[in-house]
């Protein structure tokens, strides 16, 4: 599945009609960053840059420019040049750019000729700037910095983008629903080495391969494979080798994962039980009792109008009348003694971004999607994990995007 250019074009058509008129905008797609002297880290462009080209490289500028209420729309490029792609790898021909973007070749110029033509526009005195306040970008900044060095004060478009892409089309919820069929693949193929004695790293190295092979090299976010005591560093992300990185009979291993496909985000959080339980007093399965009824709850409670708020709170009374049964907190127990237990929020918005754009006020809306993380983590018992799955929000409540497995025999690995 790919996303075509008529998606990219109707983005910057949605764009424009939300542009202040006698406005033109500068969106980069920002610069390598440097690994050290002679390389550079992979490229991941401005997600909305991205969202607006569908182009994956570095050193392009986009204008879009509102004048009178007619738009006009310039991509600048670095032309090809022998010598410098001999060292930096072949560029991009016009023609490729136009075809994936949907910019005409016509308005497609030499990166060279991007500081006469922002001169000419800054020359026109009803054209006021505008940039991406939002962007990671330094090439946003410094282009707004710039700008106001001459005694001008650009506007920033950050929430136009924000407001455009909370809500997903058909294209963009598939592809999100495509990154999470490509996680679960790999999930299931990393699975089968599970045992003790099986390392952090080797079960990492194992995922992202399968996730490289299915998908891309580029993924939603680090991944994180923690054995045992690790689960308790939510954002374990650098697997051990030895000591606390080896799995262990009795233990478990926490995985938060997620591919990317057509640019799009999934997030997918799984639990491992290393060895099969004895009874139903293993803590492993006590606590998976309470993050199965968490999980069954959200799912129904998600749906438009409900804030991530609503939801917290939801989740907060259902874990503290369970953690007061265990005798880890008291009955008449307040929100400060269930965050002791309940470390993360139970969800956030999903799309470019792993933790995609919007406020955590705004009341959710149908096309929202969203990752439902609930997670207890509680030392005394040596055990605390979450399940993760990522939803859409339908007119009157949510559908999975990924599977929602949560069934004790997915999860024992023996």
């Amino acid at each position: 599945m790919v996303i075509g250019p008529e998606f990219f074009q109707n983005n910057r058509k949605a764009f424009a009609e939300k542009l202040p008129d006698n406005t033109a905008a500068f969106i980069f797609s920002g610069d390598e960053k440097k690994m050290c002297a002679d390389t550079e880290y992979r490229f991941l462009p401005d997600r909305n840059f991205f969202y607006l080209t569908g182009l994956e490289k570095p050193d392009l500028m986009l204008i879009i420019r509102k004048q009178d209420g007619v738009v006009t729309e310039w991509l600048f490029a670095p032309e090809h040049d022998s010598l410098k792609e001999r060292w930096t790898g072949k560029r991009m021909d016009l023609s490729d750019i136009a075809r994936i973007s949907g910019v005409s070749e016509d308005n497609i110029r030499d990166r060279d000729d991007f500081a006469d033509t922002a001169f000419n526009l800054a020359s026109e005195n009803k054209v006021r700037f505008a940039f991406d306040g939002s962007s990671v970008m330094q090439a946003s900044k410094d282009f707004a910095d710039r700008d106001r060095k001459q005694g001008r004060e650009p506007l920033d478009v950050s929430n136009i983008f924000t407001e455009l892409r909370l809500v997903k089309n058909e294209a963009e919820i598939a592809s999100i629903e495509e990154a999470a069929r490509v996680t679960e693949e790999s999930l299931a193929e990393m699975k089968k080495l599970i045992r003790p004695g099986v390392t952090e790293y080797e079960l990492y190295a194992k995922l992202e391969y399968e996730m490289t092979k299915r998908s891309g090299m580029l993924f939603a976010f680090q991944t994180i494979v923690s054995c045992g005591k690790n689960a308790f560093y939510l954002h374990h992300s650098d697997p051990e080798r030895d000591g606390d990185g080896v799995a262990k009979e009795g233990s478990f291993i926490q995985v938060d994962v997620g591919a990317r496909v057509n640019g799009y985000c999934a997030d997918i959080s799984r639990v491992y039980f290393v060895g099969r339980p004895k009874s139903d007093d293993d803590r492993r399965v006590k606590l998976l009792g309470l993050i199965r009824e968490l999980r069954k709850e959200a799912f129904g409670f998600i749906a438009p109008g409900k804030t991530f708020a609503d939801l917290n709170s939801q989740m907060y009374d259902i874990a503290g009348k369970w953690l007061a049964e265990q005798g880890l907190i008291n009955d008449n127990f307040s929100k400060d003694d269930v965050l002791a237990y309940y470390w993360h929020n139970t969800s956030h918005f999903l799309g470019l971004d792993v933790h995609d754009a919007g406020s955590r006020d705004r009341a959710f809306a149908a096309g929202n999607c969203l990752a439902v993380e609930p997670g207890v983590y509680i030392p005394e018992w040596g055990v605390g994990f979450r399940i993760e799955d990522d939803v859409v929000l339908t007119t009157d409540g949510c559908r999975l995007l990924s599977s929602g497995a949560d069934d004790l025999e997915g999860i024992v690995a023996d």
